[in-house]
């Protein structure tokens, strides 16, 4: 299992040109705001409130990263589906992710996170297709699974895996940052993934 040994804060942007240098392998994750990305990215690294955690929904504003035993990074990408901001905001929000998605040669593995008590909204719905219709490879996360009984999460992985289609439930992990549960899991696929580059 990979041992995360160092974690550091490296920068926010909003461009993904912008993007830190030594150019790393990024392992980037995205999701509905307030979905739990920060609080995930903390429980890997075992550093609490490393990334910046919030109850407000749409606090991540920029593309933050961090550098995991300057080897790799983590990307936490702004949160989507976020109803009080403006609508140029989001505009702004949703060209910056998808630049970012499209044109960053780094990017290895794109982790999307689904709440795993609330399931998948249409705009996780629409974020999985436009990702399958862009060939961009990425892996379901479904969030907050302690909220989930562990005799109902079978029939939630059922469900997650019709609402986002069979070829996205082949590749979902349950995870909770709460209580560490599918931590083991996640490292090991980041792990796969970058020895697979």
């Amino acid at each position: 299992m990979l041992q995360i040994k160092n974690a550091k804060f490296i920068k926010s942007i909003m461009d993904w040109t912008d993007a830190p240098t030594p150019p790393l392998p990024e392992i980037a994750f995205v999701g509905r705001s307030n979905v739990g990305k920060s609080s995930l990215i903390n429980c890997l690294v075992n550093i609490r409130n490393f990334a910046r955690v919030s109850k407000q929904p749409g606090k991540t504003r920029t593309i933050n990263y961090f550098a995991i035993d300057d080897s790799f990074y983590l990307v936490d990408l702004p949160g989507y589906g976020f109803a009080k901001i403006s609508r140029t905001e989001k505009a702004h929000w949703q060209k910056a992710i998808e630049q970012y998605l499209l044109n960053n040669q780094q990017l290895k593995m794109l982790m999307v996170l689904v709440d795993g008590k609330v399931g998948p909204k249409d705009n996780d719905v629409q974020l999985v297709e436009w990702l399958n219709f862009h060939q961009i490879p990425y892996h379901i996360i479904a969030t907050k699974i302690d909220r989930v009984s562990k005799n109902s999460r079978p029939k939630q992985r059922k469900l997650i895996g019709e609402v986002l289609g069979q070829e996205s439930a082949s590749r979902l992990l349950m995870c909770s940052a709460k209580d560490s549960t599918g931590k083991e899991d996640l490292l090991n696929l980041i792990e796969t993934i970058l020895k697979h580059d």
